[in-house]
């Protein structure tokens, strides 16, 4: 029967238990986290061989940055809003922060975490309004990175 490599959990993942830290604080519970995602650009190099063939070389290129897009039931906080007005406000220096999305095991217990740098919000939207509906307004927040990191 295969093994796993030695010394390594070999039990998947779940995606149900995760927390959003922003400059180490945990905010606000979010049902969706898309994005978490690491890209390298591809930079072709074609050259001819003496004896004309083409020939095609593959290197690595820039680390492409990830956008995280979060989802969650719209509540009263601000919290978001004035981190995104800081970005529309030209506040640069007070819109880049920090942050991590943890992800937890059954018992609660950290299984691994993914530490962003320079973060800033490109993007909020609520859901669609819809008048005499009973469903919850959702809110989606696209956050640009500029480095994304595992760190466990």
């Amino acid at each position: 029967m295969a093994k796993g490599l030695p010394n390594l959990p070999s039990d998947a993942l779940a995606s149900y238990t995760f927390a959003i830290e922003i400059d180490r604080t945990e905010i606000a519970q979010f049902s969706e986290v898309s994005g978490l995602a690491s890209e390298v650009d591809v930079i072709e190099l074609k050259e001819n061989t003496p004896d004309g063939k083409l020939v095609i070389h593959k290197a690595p290129g820039a680390v492409k940055p990830a956008t995280l897009t979060l989802k969650r039931a719209k509540n009263a906080s601000e919290e978001l809003w004035k981190w995104h007005e800081a970005v529309m406000l030209g506040k640069l220096g007070d819109a880049r922060r920090n942050g991590s999305v943890v992800l937890k095991g059954f018992d609660g217990s950290e299984v691994a975490r993914y530490n962003f740098e320079n973060a800033w919000v490109s993007k909020i939207s609520a859901g669609t309004l819809k008048a005499g509906s009973n469903e919850i307004l959702m809110e989606e927040v696209s956050i640009v990175l500029e480095r994304l990191e595992r760190v466990l």
